[in-house]
């Protein structure tokens, strides 16, 4: 008897859900609505809900589907439709294969073989987009098209799927942080099943649920590895980093750092309220550290405009400060600017969502980058991701 493509996504469904090495989707294929229709050609996903076409599914094979099933929820899980939205108002196509270039590596590594889970033909699949983020594939294909005079490069494959950024771009703010919940919430219980079950966790799942870190930790750090601060030893706190060795050092009191360069990125992207919290963290910066002074860069495509605070300063600085910019984003302008106006800073906090065309090259001093967008990391210096919605 020939099952319906309802039957064989839900057999599909059950199957993967069993499975050690995939069983770590199980929540996520839980969240959503799960569809079989008609006047879908592929299949679709919205980032929650997922709809297959009746005809697509009825010509895979059952390994076929399995992928397909995976490839879906997959997005769903690194929220593609949500982190990478400005991707798709650059280029859509661009953006719908760089999303499928890096899940697709991620799926086919979990049976190289294609016994039990096999890559569809045609589909997006790159060994040279391995280990990178969508936002990187984004720009190696603009690069690679570029190269061909607007072809496709050498990257071979077209999406099999389509992606549904309209109705993804219709969340609300609130529906997008509950759906961030339930996402690390399914990945977090998927991971305990794995686990009893003997599966493996992919280095991405991991890295997706790598606890949040207190941004003045990580600053700290920053500016006692890079500055020379003139710091005291204190044995009141004992220092972190022995104590789980049970040994037990003196922690460093920072009093001072020298000049830094604080550089806010103000492209059109960046909205009047996350320029609001980068400003905040410009104030915790001022706390945490106590620098004699800061060079302060409002930046967009060029240096739109440059504030100079001196220690006694810093208290005025958020009331007198004067934001500009709102053009397109390109940081290569403040390494430039830092080297022709010779600014002797003992290092350069930048402040940016991370929606870049480069990441700047030949910086002249350490460079520590806060990003508001989740999942992006800086192609040079240290970087970390600032929650602005906390």
């Amino acid at each position: 008897m020939k099952l319906s493509a309802e039957q064989r996504v839900q057999r599909a469904h059950v199957w993967l859900m069993r499975n050690p090495k995939y069983c770590l989707y199980s929540g996520i294929m839980m969240i959503g609505k799960t569809e079989v229709c008609d006047d879908v050609p592929t299949a679709c996903t919205d980032g929650v809900n997922t709809k297959y076409g009746r005809v697509f599914v009825d010509k895979l094979l059952d390994e076929e589907l399995r992928f397909l099933i995976l490839h879906e929820n997959l997005h769903k899980a690194f929220r593609h439709l949500i982190v990478w939205r400005k991707l798709y108002d650059q280029d859509p196509r661009r953006a719908n294969r760089a999303c499928d270039f890096v899940i697709n590596l991620m799926i086919r590594d979990t049976d190289p073989e294609g016994k039990d889970v096999k890559f569809p033909a045609g589909g997006c699949l790159d060994e040279q987009y391995r280990g990178l983020d969508a936002g990187t594939v984004f720009r190696l294909l603009e690069d690679e098209d570029d190269d061909d005079e607007g072809g496709d490069g050498g990257s071979d494959g077209e999406c099999f799927d389509d992606h549904d950024w309209d109705s993804a771009k219709e969340m609300t703010e609130a529906e997008k942080a509950t759906l961030e919940k339930d996402i690390d919430q399914a990945l977090r219980q998927g991971k305990l099943l794995a686990g009893k079950m003997n599966g493996n966790i992919p280095r991405e799942i991991n890295e997706a649920l790598e606890p949040k870190v207190d941004p003045r930790e990580i600053l700290q750090d920053f500016i006692t590895s890079h500055c020379n601060g003139k710091d005291e030893s204190t044995w009141r706190k004992p220092h972190r980093r022995w104590v789980s060795q049970d040994v037990y050092m003196p922690s460093m009191i920072g009093n001072t750092v020298g000049r830094l360069v604080i550089a806010i990125d103000m492209s059109g992207s960046v909205t009047q309220q996350v320029a609001s919290r980068l400003l905040g963290f410009v104030k915790l910066v001022c706390e945490q550290v106590k620098p004699d002074g800061i060079d302060l860069l409002y930046w967009d495509t060029d240096i739109c405009r440059h504030e100079t605070y001196d220690a006694g300063q810093l208290d005025n600085l958020l009331h007198s400060t004067k934001p500009a910019g709102g053009g397109g984003t390109e940081p290569q302008c403040v390494p430039d600017y830092i080297k022709q106006k010779r600014i002797n800073a003992e290092c350069a906090i930048v402040l940016t969502d991370g929606y870049v065309s480069s990441w700047g090259n030949g910086w002249p001093c350490p460079v520590l980058w806060g990003i508001t967008t989740k999942g992006i990391v800086a192609a040079n210096g240290k970087s970390f991701y600032m929650d602005i919605n906390n």
